[in-house]
């Protein structure tokens, strides 16, 4: 990942992604520093993100929690994740990641320790929304930063590293947090994983280079207009809501809660087996990140661009998703890792939002993005634990009401695939015309 070598250009929406001045491109040793230090605070968000598919048999068991309950309960960080990405992107660009990430961060902790005192589901909730607030800025923050330290093919490589780091939170969120729950409880883990805040929130005061406003890198370019307006009409930020929002959205709501309870409920798997399978899964999507990272600057070289992986591969995840459900009881965790991996293609195009608008704007179109994919995270996640509820009107079955919800949310992904498709058809004629 080294900043200082120039790639050859990369292609996106139609034009040529700028180059940031030299003036504010780091030196390679700093680039490891701050990634690292960065790279800490993903780490602990993602494991905050995952923990309740590894906590929802003790959780359910000690609060009473209903499946609804449940994907509500996981699904309060993702709308509190959500609730604070508009006015995260505006703060981005006006006063820099360092600043930004340290303030949300202190949220974090009092989340870590509301969670940790809880006393009821409400409580519970509510703590959940105040840690996914809180953790916000850990992916969008280190990205803002990218998209002016780092040239275009080296945040593309950054971007799928630091999605790398969240797969490790992931992994740590399985059978680590198994193996410490008979050591600290659930509560005690949350006043850890606070103090581990507080360490990372050290580690960023330190080595984060501070902000400066600067003008576009052309001058003879327009100055980007305030607020979100440049965003939403961007027709390639436009092109990417549909898969954002339900296929990238999707999987992480799979991901972080409704494997675990489908491997207990439906495949028949102990919690500690659930731990486990969770831990696969989260193992082959690092693997697959760190991948995506070593190939997706080569590929975007040989003009593969992200829309065009998208469209290709994209598919597979349906292949899947129909596997399992067919499958039933013998769908494991490997074809829900298999799923999961067959989704990440989905996520090459937050950096290639970023970079599809002007450089001052990149605050605002990667949390602008982040917000399509964390609403889409939120409603899938709650919306398959409805959906398993109300399917008990039905059938009484609960293998049944699970194969059922899957199914329903396979289609809501074909069709969002679809609009996707469409769009990026009609763009890539016009260019061609």
């Amino acid at each position: 990942m080294n900043p200082t070598v120039r790639p050859g250009p990369v292609r996106l929406d139609g034009a040529v992604a700028p180059r940031p001045p030299q003036s504010e491109l780091l030196a390679p040793r700093t680039v490891v520093i701050v990634f690292l230090t960065f790279a800490l605070a993903y780490f602990l968000s993602a494991l905050l993100r995952a923990i309740t598919a590894t906590l929802s048999p003790t959780l359910s068991a000690e609060m009473s929690l209903n499946a609804g309950d449940l994907g509500l309960l996981a699904g309060g960080y993702f709308f509190g994740f959500a609730l604070t990405q508009l006015p995260l992107g505006n703060w981005l660009d006006r006063h820099g990641p360092r600043t930004v990430i340290l303030w949300f961060l202190g949220v974090a902790v009092a989340g870590c320790a509301a969670f940790a005192l809880a006393t009821s589901f409400t409580w519970l909730l509510a703590a959940r929304v105040l840690i996914g607030m809180g953790v916000s800025a850990c992916l969008m923050a280190p990205l803002t930063g990218y998209r002016r330290w780092l040239t275009p093919l080296a945040q593309m490589r950054a971007n799928s590293w630091m999605l790398m780091t969240g797969s490790f939170g992931m992994v740590a969120a399985t059978l680590p947090v198994q193996w410490l729950m008979p050591l600290t409880g659930w509560r005690g883990l949350f006043w850890l994983l606070g103090g581990l805040i507080l360490l990372s929130m050290v580690g960023i005061v330190w080595t984060v280079p501070r902000w400066r406003r600067t003008e576009p890198a052309e001058p003879a370019a327009p100055v980007s207009e305030p607020g979100y307006g440049m965003v939403w009409r961007h027709p390639y930020f436009r092109q990417m809501v549909p898969i954002g929002f339900v296929n990238y959205g999707g999987m992480i709501a799979v991901q972080t809660l409704w494997a675990g309870p489908w491997m207990v409920k439906v495949a028949g798997y102990t919690p500690e087996q659930a731990a486990g399978g969770l831990f696969g899964i989260n193992l082959c999507m690092l693997c697959t990140f760190w991948l995506w990272g070593v190939f997706n600057p080569r590929l975007a070289r040989q003009g593969w661009l992200p829309e065009r992986l998208i469209a290709w591969g994209l598919p597979l995840s349906f292949v899947v998703l129909g596997a399992i459900v067919l499958l039933g009881e013998r769908a494991g965790w490997p074809l829900w890792a298999l799923y999961c991996v067959s989704c990440t293609v989905g996520s090459l195009s937050q950096p290639a939002v970023a970079l599809a608008l002007p450089a001052e704007a990149a605050g605002r179109a990667l949390s602008g993005y982040n917000l399509v994919i964390f609403g889409g995270v939120f409603v899938v996640q709650w919306g398959i634990g409805l959906l398993i509820d109300a399917l008990g009107l039905f059938v009484d079955n609960e293998v049944a009401r699970y194969r059922g919800a899957i199914t329903l949310f396979g289609v809501c992904g074909v069709l969002a695939y679809a609009v996707f498709l469409r769009a990026h058809l009609r763009r890539a004629a016009g260019r061609a015309g």
